[in-house]
């Protein structure tokens, strides 16, 4: 009997595992891609915790537009500049929702302006775009925040009196106060501990999505959601940031005033009361809560992360720094406050953000997106449902339009005449209706950081040019550069 019941259980895994195969790889108009295996997909084809290489080398063998299976998953992967925008910008509503990532799905659930679809997201970017646009501390602009807080760190830099230190946790507290300026309303001062530590979660839950485990769990979600482990870790440390948003939302509740909103909080908890009686409202807690937690880490991220990238790049290349403080000092000099409007008469300067972007490369893997409908697509049917992966690495890297990629070469971006030449697969903020809603804030605020840093000091390093490591920390959902000491010297 036992026997009987053994075969009969090896018999209905065989055709669990045949069906599941089937439904996985019948055929199909499908683009070309290696052949997955019954439940692992083509999981023994990724090199552990380098999903990037990974898909780069497929890109090798199958073309800019390949099919993929992380365990029962299926994905669409595009490469290159020519292949992502035919997709994102010219059938952006057929590629626009959002896809899985599992790693972070389980506290978003569908919410906040990055990780919703439909109506609900439409309501969320609307409102998160004119929140950025609007919000000044009292009547001041995003501009004057800005400045105000470059200067800021030019004093907290002055008292390391051109020590050597690690500038990890300034540049994240630099850039995490200009949003919580428009969230919140202000700043806080920079050995605030609490601060610090909210910088310090933001840190972990990048590490973690990046990890070999949050990549696993990104693979094989149907089970790894159900154990333990420490693909958890960003579940955590989200709800962690959550809880210090709680904080400030029921404090800001007791001095709501419905005609002046004060901050985009404000201005969220005034909606919520104009539209609390509409059953079908988008405008509630639990949407205040993602949207503001997303846009923390976004506008904190990103460009801290870029800010590092952009004064390692500079230690390596001492003669790009020395060519872009030539053109701070003609055209600011040391003393006025640089402008946004300072950006067009200084081309040099472009061209060097511009590169250091592109290098930096900080979302490789850009955001999942997934097809809104059985969708045709240089002859092949994606169908509706499937995630889409539009690589970002192989735009930036895509040598027909950036030659020799994997060089730092500011020169790119200027024309035979050295005024800034725009480059139309310069997508580093992804590209389409899912572009980043933070990306004119974002560029400014590198543009002034690095121009005001440079303008009152000259960098240097403990270590010698040549043998700086440029090469990210890791590769993953982003691209952080390798920890390293910079001195900031008075000019």
């Amino acid at each position: 009997m036992e026997l009987l019941t053994l075969l009969l259980g090896l018999l209905v895994s065989a055709v669990l595992c045949f069906y599941a195969w089937s439904s996985m790889y019948r055929p199909q108009n499908l683009p070309p891609g290696p052949i997955p295996l019954p439940v692992l997909g083509n999981l023994l084809q990724l090199k552990t915790g380098q999903m990037v290489d990974s898909l780069q080398q497929m890109h090798q063998k199958y073309g800019d537009v390949y099919t993929l299976y992380l365990g029962p998953r299926r994905v669409v992967v595009l490469c290159g500049y020519e292949a992502v925008k035919e997709a994102l910008v010219d059938q952006g509503e057929d590629f626009g929702i959002r896809g899985l990532l599992p790693v972070v799905d389980l506290y978003f659930q569908g919410h906040g302006v990055v990780f919703s679809n439909g109506d609900r997201w439409k309501q969320m970017r609307r409102f998160s775009i004119m929140t950025l646009r609007s919000f000044g501390m009292g009547k001041r602009s995003i501009e004057e925040k800005i400045k105000e807080e470059a200067q800021c760190l030019v004093e907290e830099f002055r008292k390391t009196n051109g020590a050597p230190f690690s500038p990890v946790f300034h540049f994240s507290q630099v850039a995490a106060n200009i949003i919580c300026s428009v969230i919140f309303g202000n700043r806080y001062g920079y050995d605030d501990a609490d601060f610090r530590r909210l910088m310090q979660i933001i840190d972990d839950i990048f590490r973690s999505m990046s990890s070999f485990w949050g990549q696993l769990f990104d693979i094989f979600d149907i089970v790894m959601k159900h154990l333990p482990g420490p693909h958890h870790r960003t579940r955590r440390f989200l709800h962690e940031l959550e809880e210090f948003v709680k904080e400030r939302i029921e404090a800001d509740k007791k001095t709501l005033n419905l005609d002046s909103p004060r901050h985009m909080i404000d201005s969220f908890l005034i909606r919520m009361e104009e539209e609390k009686n509409n059953p079908s409202t988008h405008f509630t807690l639990k949407n205040l809560l993602k949207n503001t937690v997303v846009m923390f880490i976004a506008g904190t991220e990103g460009t801290s992360i870029t800010l590092r990238h952009a004064f390692l790049l500079l230690l390596k290349h001492p003669e790009v720094k020395r060519k872009v403080q030539e053109e701070i000092d003609r055209v600011i000099g040391q003393h006025r406050v640089p402008e946004p409007e300072d950006r067009s008469s200084m081309p040099y300067t472009q061209a060097v953000i511009h590169e250091i972007q592109r290098f930096a490369n900080v979302l490789p893997m850009n955001l999942p997106h997934a097809t809104t409908n059985d969708t045709e697509y240089r002859g092949f049917t994606i169908p509706k449902g499937t995630d889409v992966f539009p690589v970002l690495t192989s735009i930036l890297n895509d040598s027909k339009y950036f030659p020799d990629p994997y060089t730092f070469d500011p020169n790119r971006f200027l024309d035979e005449n050295g005024s800034f030449k725009k480059n139309e697969a310069f997508m580093v903020f992804s590209a389409g209706i899912r572009v980043c809603p933070g990306e004119g804030l974002a560029r400014l605020e590198v543009f002034l950081f690095v121009i005001t840093l440079l303008q009152h000091f000259d960098i240097t390093s403990p270590v010698a040019p040549e043998d700086l490591d440029i090469s990210p920390q890791m590769v993953g959902f982003s691209n952080v550069p390798p920890l390293y000491e910079i001195s900031f010297i008075p000019r």
